[in-house]
């Protein structure tokens, strides 16, 4: 007996060989298991993207997608990272953006920080950056089009006290930002930065402060999500260069840190 099957719809067809669909994106997302990372992977996957996310630890993942391949990386481990981006760019010639997301949070007076805390500041909140575009700029310059775009911060532009740190690896992630959109945009590749500031997020757990409890006082991570689609989303010979976030009333509150 024969089953009768239905043929496949021009959309299926299109959703299934993305090189048929040209607004159905590839793009590679650091810090993708939480956070903004997060929110922006389920924001395109929604809209029928497919997402590589790269993160320490997908276990909470609630939510099975198809189009979402989790990559567990330790960005903390900078000899391995060249070797590990390099598995990745072999497997996924075909990326539109890559997402430069990861940080960490680690805020006092610069003399309470160790010698190695302030390393491991700068390796995750700025050389790792570094390596991520390292890895896979060369990608999106063969293909002559692309986006690389990183999460910088509001303290990149006015600093802030006990973020002297922070604040140093942010700026010098805004200066990397703005010297590969001049060198980059010769092959096509649009370079940008958003820079938020307060987002409410597990990365004020571990810290003695966080935002206020208004929804004024805080980003919603859906909201910088936003802006780095918008960024995605303009017009192929526009460049945004940089969005700047804040919340509209900054409060902050001190506390005993509530994680580890």
């Amino acid at each position: 007996m024969e089953i009768a099957r239905d043929e496949p719809s021009q959309q299926d067809l299109l959703m299934s060989d993305p090189d048929k669909n040209p607004d159905r994106r590839l793009v590679l997302i650091t810090g993708a298991s939480r956070g903004i990372g997060r929110a922006l992977s389920l924001k395109l996957l929604d809209a029928g993207n497919r997402v590589i996310g790269i993160g320490r630890d997908f276990s909470h993942w609630s939510l099975p997608r198809a189009d979402f391949e989790a990559v567990t990386v330790n960005l903390a481990d900078l000899d391995a990272l060249p070797r590990r981006f390099s598995e990745v760019a072999g497997d996924h010639r075909a990326l539109d953006a890559i997402i430069s997301n990861a940080g960490v949070g680690r805020f006092g007076h610069l003399e309470q920080f160790s010698p190695h805390q302030i390393r491991v500041s700068v390796d995750l909140n700025l050389t790792q950056h570094i390596l991520v575009a390292r890895s896979f700029l060369p990608l999106l310059k063969r293909r002559g089009r692309g986006d690389l775009i990183f999460m910088g911060s509001e303290t990149a532009l006015s600093g802030g006290i006990k973020g002297a740190v922070y604040s140093a690896c942010k700026s010098a992630l805004r200066g990397l930002a703005h010297s590969l959109r001049r060198e980059c945009a010769a092959a096509g590749v649009r370079v940008g930065i958003v820079n938020p500031g307060l987002v409410r997020t597990g990365f004020f757990d571990g810290l003695d402060f966080r935002p206020g409890e208004a929804s004024e006082n805080a980003i919603a991570p859906d909201a910088v999500a936003d802006a780095i689609i918008a960024m995605l989303d303009a017009p192929s010979g526009t460049v945004v260069d940089e969005i700047n976030l804040s919340p509209l009333k900054k409060v902050i509150c001190f506390s005993p840190p509530t994680g580890t």
